[in-house]
């Protein structure tokens, strides 16, 4: 993979330097060196980011979930982080409660101990496994669980936090189809918001906590219907046709953002909700070339953000609206290897 500019070595301390790739993005810092680092997410004071880490290095041979601070990853790069998860299963969606003492995330662990196998190629797509043993955990920082949110049978993962610190939101295959709901933070309430056929998942809050963003697929014609149910009851999904969509916290008043075709996810509000930032391929070639955009809430003004390599997703705002933190696999020497950047966001 193409190294960006050069390596700056001061004493121990390694601090890579990367070309300015869009106005929005300036002192752009690499957090992580090695394995596959992804969906990090800021605490509720900016200081820490949850994410998820496959490092075989380290042992682990699924995703976990850890703990990062983010002073101390910029300044060291041979800084582990702390892992919060059990260490068993696969684990995914991580993000912290408003305490910052707190962390959910969804992990198979209950199931089995054993990280669930990879999912099947079938005809040659690439597939995303929806493995049933999925359930949403809440541990603190030392990684003790203080609390199970959820046990129904089936996918229940991918929870994110409001901002005002009162609603969960996340995705689940407990009515027949992959669909968004909410639940009071501790748990409580529980209910459907979404109920088009297809995938919907990776919902993220508005600033104000009053609307959602996410991705969806939608299925239309009878062969990709058939398709869509024939892959759910395999618990699988192909992602390569999805689009962003928005709607109220209750499900009211759902629209469409994107109509770019292929694989439009990962979205994120803007700290003033006006636009959402977001990963697509909409303009690769060869359809694995995903990098950031950024898009008014009504569709409007799409603006490309990055560049550099064939993979940028997860892009997150911190909570001031300063930075923004995503996984990218630039810098990997040419190696498959996916870290954390995070940057200066400039309006």
């Amino acid at each position: 993979m193409k190294k960006i500019l050069f390596w700056l070595f001061c004493s121990t301390t390694i601090i890579s330097v990367f070309a300015q790739e869009s106005r929005h993005l300036a002192n752009i810092r690499q957090l992580t060196y090695g394995g596959d680092n992804a969906e990090a997410y800021f605490s509720f004071d900016g200081k820490n980011l949850s994410c998820q880490i496959t490092n075989k290095k380290w042992g682990l041979e699924c995703d976990q979930i850890f703990d990062i601070q983010i002073r101390k990853a910029m300044g060291d790069s041979t800084y582990r982080p702390k892992m919060v998860s059990t260490g068993k299963g696969r684990t995914t969606c991580s993000y912290y409660l408003p305490d910052n003492k707190h962390i959910l995330y969804a992990s198979t662990h209950v199931g089995a101990s054993a990280c669930p196998p990879s999912p099947p190629s079938i005809s040659g797509k690439y597939l995303w496994a929806i493995y049933s043993d999925f359930d949403i955990f809440v541990a603190n920082k030392k990684g003790k669980i203080v609390s199970q949110l959820t046990n129904t049978p089936g996918y229940d993962a991918e929870a994110t936090v409001s901002p005002d610190g009162k609603k969960i939101v996340f995705t689940s295959l407990r009515s027949g189809d992959l669909e968004l709901w909410t639940m009071d933070i501790d748990g409580k309430n529980q209910k459907q918001i979404t109920s088009g056929l297809g995938y919907d998942g990776g919902a993220f809050f508005s600033p104000d906590s009053k609307r959602l963003v996410f991705r969806a697929s939608r299925p239309n014609t009878d062969e990709d219907i058939k398709e869509y149910k024939e892959l759910l009851s395999k618990n699988l999904v192909a992602p390569t046709a999805m689009e962003i969509y928005t709607c109220n916290v209750d499900g009211s008043d759902l629209k469409q953002v994107t109509s770019l075709g292929k694989a439009n996810w990962a979205p994120f509000y803007s700290p003033d909700g006006k636009h959402i930032i977001f990963s697509s391929n909409h303009a690769s070639k060869k359809g694995y070339d995903f990098q950031l955009y950024i898009i008014d809430t009504d569709g409007n003004n799409l603006e490309q953000i990055t560049t550099e390599s064939i993979f940028n997703a997860f892009p997150m705002f911190s909570p001031d609206g300063k930075k923004l933190v995503w996984s990218s696999n630039r810098n990997n020497g040419g190696s498959r290897d996916t870290n954390l950047f995070i940057a200066d966001w400039i309006p």
